[in-house]
């Protein structure tokens, strides 16, 4: 996988916020996407209840947990080989008590304690409200598994506990699972069918994340945009719903513009979106509020219309651009991203040069790309080949790699001259002299520090760039935002 960004948070420590009543130390590290950094701030909540503080510290550790992602062969490697580092340090601390969470602790079950002869606990995504009894069987010497996916959103009602935070920016899950059923995804599997969280929930998490100072929401979902709330259950259900819960249904739009206005001073962003449900309303009150910011992430997976075909994505290429088109016709500043796919099952040149070109016609600013990972229990492993030889994938790879590097420098250059609003979140990783921070299009921008701090909105007069980064000085406060 390759992102082109500044840093990357893919499998980091996490640290929280010590309790001293708890005596307990757990140390949870996260891989795979945004959902899973979020979920662990519901496990962190959930254990810190049960006598827990987190440590940075493996050794230190008392019960080691990994969040774990499926999405990509490499990804389920990655965990493997952190869990030979947890034997290494079990081995020295026997009392340690190591688990396996999220979409691989879903996809291989009770099979996890069987490989890995470490693991003594593994737990789905809809099951860490039972970590308490899970680990009160560990305690008595058994193995324990939970991994039965939930027909309702599973965790509204608690208050995550902000791991590893800046105090500037947060994750609020909104949806949970998928039913689009792409051949190629494990998530719809390991996650359960499309349920969305009630509004009120999430607009009491915003509000406590505002009384306690923080100043930028992601509204998080595997599929955002396909968020409904009319009183609950599964959305394919919403057809069996009564007149009244239909009158007083959310969808993602209202809810969005919903969160813009109670919270003004507040920047909002979302993701993931899909374009097959992304609807024009959105992009209306994209460009009507000042703090939604102007940016989609908007996966397309291939360029061509038989690979999106095969893939079972419910959108050709020509309607993809056609959507493209309605965001450039609504929000005329609006960066976009994708997620890459090369290698797919019979993929052609030709198919690969579509890609391409689509690439090039959207001018993506930036993207995540993958070469083909077979998937087991996907549509795609059952029914097709994996016959694009693996020198052909990652030469696609490269050269989808190596046009986003240009189209991302192309999108970067083009804030040159230009003065851009960015939130300062942390001290610059390359100099403790400049902030950082990000502008509504999501691009990275550095700047010496001056008097400014983390959560200042800063007018930011940009003079360079790289591929990826805004270079630049401040010139003063945003009044819009302050």
């Amino acid at each position: 996988m390759e992102k082109i960004i500044e840093e990357d948070k893919q499998g980091e420590s996490l640290v929280l916020e010590q309790n001293p009543t708890n005596t307990k130390k757990l140390f949870i590290e996260s891989y795979g996407c945004q959902m899973n950094f979020s979920d662990s701030e519901v496990v962190a909540s959930i254990l810190a209840g049960q006598g827990y503080n987190t440590t940075n510290l493996l050794e230190e550790a008392d019960l080691v947990l990994v969040n774990t992602c499926s999405i990509r062969d490499k990804a389920e490697q990655t965990v493997r080989k952190r869990l030979e580092k947890y034997n290494a340090v079990k081995k020295i601390n026997p009392g340690m008590k190591v688990g396996v969470l999220g979409c691989m602790a879903e996809r291989l079950k009770s099979k996890f304690l069987e490989e890995e002869k470490i693991v003594d606990l593994v737990v789905g995504p809809d099951a860490y409200k039972d970590l308490p009894n899970l680990l009160a069987e560990v305690e008595e010497g058994r193995d324990a598994i939970n991994v039965i996916l939930s027909k309702e959103e599973t965790y509204g009602d608690i208050s995550p506990v902000r791991l590893n935070s800046n105090g500037v920016t947060a994750f609020v899950s909104i949806t949970r699972g998928c039913d689009n059923m792409c051949t190629f995804c494990v998530v719809p599997f390991t996650r359960g069918r499309e349920r969305s969280r009630e509004p009120q929930s999430i607009l009491e998490e915003i509000t406590d994340l505002y009384d306690r100072g923080f100043k930028e929401i992601t509204l998080l979902g595997q599929n955002v945009d396909s968020y409904l709330w009319y009183g609950g259950g599964l959305k394919k259900d919403y057809d069996k719903a009564s007149d009244m819960q239909k009158a007083t249904a959310v969808d993602f739009a209202q809810l969005l513009d919903m969160c813009a206005r109670m919270f003004p001073k507040m920047r909002f962003r979302f993701s993931t979106s899909n374009p097959q449900d992304m609807h024009e309303e959105v992009l209306h009150v994209i460009a009507k509020h000042h703090n939604v910011c102007n940016y989609i992430h908007l996966p397309v997976q291939s360029g061509s219309t038989r690979i999106l075909k095969e893939m079972n994505r419910q959108h050709t290429r020509e309607e993809y651009m056609s959507l493209i088109d309605k965001i450039r016709a609504i929000i005329p500043d609006c960066a976009i991203s994708q997620d890459m796919i090369t290698g797919f099952p019979t993929e052609t040149e030709e198919d690969h040069q579509d890609t391409l070109s689509l690439m090039k016609y959207v001018n993506y600013d930036y993207g995540f790309m993958f070469a083909y990972s077979e998937r087991p229990g996907t549509l795609a492993a059952r029914k097709l080949e994996d016959d694009v030889p693996e020198q052909v994938k990652k030469r696609r790879l490269q050269e989808v790699v190596d046009l986003q590097r240009d189209l991302s420098h192309n999108c970067t250059n083009k804030f040159i001259g230009q003065v851009v609003e960015v939130l300062i979140e942390k001290e610059s990783h390359r100099s403790d002299a400049h902030w950082s921070g990000r502008n509504s299009q999501n691009t990275v921008a550095v700047f010496p520090k001056e008097n400014y701090k983390p959560g200042d909105f800063v007018l930011v007069r940009i003079n360079s760039c790289t591929s990826a980064t805004l270079i630049g000085e401040a010139i003063g406060y945003s009044e819009k935002m302050q």
